[in-house]
């Protein structure tokens, strides 16, 4: 066997479900071949083959690369003077209904060139890429006209081809009205679906549809006639549901087969059990639960009792998750949802890769996948859901290439 690139004397959590806890291996080993892992397993289970390169660890552990898989990290201005209003007892709602939140930012993200929004998104990355990360979905979203969220998409692919990352899109036309179309929003829903999306799918820069199913937000027939046209077009979808109260959204995502149905503090188990039927997986988005100081968890015990998968993200957006941490995120959902440290260690990996259909490329040490890895400094798994603020990482790899 030829491998490019050897790593011995490591452990790996590889995260292959079953099994050991986190998928250890105490004594590890990786061979790595055109950006492929070709070998994980134990060191004395090397197959015969001939490496260009070889590392030794001095004992680190390694993971697969986390996964961000919800994420709105191209946006203009930031949101901290209503960070502010919260302090002093305005919510979310209520700004929101006043002009404020999403609708906010988009007077920055328009008037922001392709460079600056690139730019500035850089400098969130960089938080993201210290905790490990190695793929991300990124939202468009505050953009609200054609241009705008073709701007948007159009830098989430730059970040792709030129940061060090993988990304994957989804277009969120449906993440609120624009101040123009207040008096006729449904004039903009047309041209949410039948104007934006179709033009963005056809320059390549959809991978998935999004919408913010909320009574502040959008109806569900209205999310309907997106992802109606999002199944036209060949696009899986996934959903922000249930966060503020139960509209219905953990249910619709699973009569839509969405990837993903994102936040579902308010999800009953009705909604519950029609994620379970579908395979519909639950992305749990502590920073905004924080940031929000809501008081209503996710339906974690359901999540389980029912066995939906979950998954964790950082939300990472200028209003309501200003959250640019990896590890951070799976400490908050540790502590404030009562996930373990091994389910929130899946739910940034093997689950996350799932809730943006990556299975078959990310999220666990197995021949066959993409060589995109994690080293730590730590003794064990669990302190990557632990420390708040250590630095942890020693080094990522994308593809094989390490990336630092």
């Amino acid at each position: 066997m030829r491998a490019d690139h050897r790593i011995t004397d490591c452990r790996l959590a590889t995260m292959v479900e079953g099994g050991e806890p986190y998928g250890a291996l105490d004594d590890g080993a990786l061979l790595i071949t055109d950006g492929r892992i070709v070998f994980a397993g134990p060191r004395a289970d090397l197959p015969p083959h001939e490496a260009a390169a070889t590392e030794r660890l001095d004992g680190r552990w390694v993971t697969p690369g986390l996964i961000d898989c919800h994420t709105h990290l191209v946006f203009g201005g930031d949101r901290s003077g209503e960070f502010e209003q919260r302090l002093q007892g305005a919510t979310y709602e209520q700004i929101a209904r006043a002009g404020g939140g999403i609708v906010s930012s988009v007077a920055a993200t328009r008037a922001a060139s392709e460079d600056q929004l690139y730019a500035s998104a850089l400098t969130r990355l960089a938080g993201l890429t210290a905790t490990g990360v190695t793929t991300l979905e990124i939202k468009s979203g505050y953009g609200l006209d054609r241009d705008s969220e073709l701007r948007m998409l159009r830098v989430a692919r730059r970040i792709g081809r030129e940061a060090g990352v993988r990304v994957r899109t989804s277009y969120l036309g449906l993440h609120a009205v624009p101040p123009e179309h207040r008096a006729d929003r449904a004039r903009y829903v047309d041209k949410a679906v039948d104007d934006i999306l179709p033009a963005a799918h056809a320059e390549g820069l959809v991978d998935a549809v999004d919408a913010y199913c909320e009574p502040i937000a959008f109806s569900t027939e209205e999310v309907g006639r997106l992802f109606d046209r999002a199944r036209a077009l060949g696009l899986p979808v996934k959903l922000h549901a249930d966060q503020l109260s139960d509209g219905g959204g953990a249910e619709l995502a699973a009569r839509n087969n969405a990837l993903s149905a994102d936040h579902i503090e308010h999800a009953t188990e009705a909604g519950v059990r029609a994620m379970a039927a579908a395979g519909v997986v639950a992305v749990l988005l502590p920073g905004a639960y924080l940031m929000l100081r809501e008081t209503t968890p996710p339906p974690v015990e359901l999540l389980r009792r029912h066995g939906v998968a979950i998954a964790v993200a950082t939300d990472c957006n200028p209003g309501t998750s200003p959250l640019a941490s990896m590890t951070a995120a799976l400490n908050l959902a540790c502590v404030q949802f009562r996930l373990t440290p091994e389910e929130a260690l899946a739910g940034a990996t093997r689950v996350a890769a799932k809730a943006l259909d990556l299975s078959a490329e990310a999220g666990t040490l197995e021949p066959g996948k993409a060589a995109d890895l994690a080293v730590w400094d730590i003794e064990r798994p669990a302190e990557l859901c632990y420390w708040l603020g250590k630095p942890l990482l020693h080094r990522r790899y994308v593809a094989g290439v390490a990336r630092g």
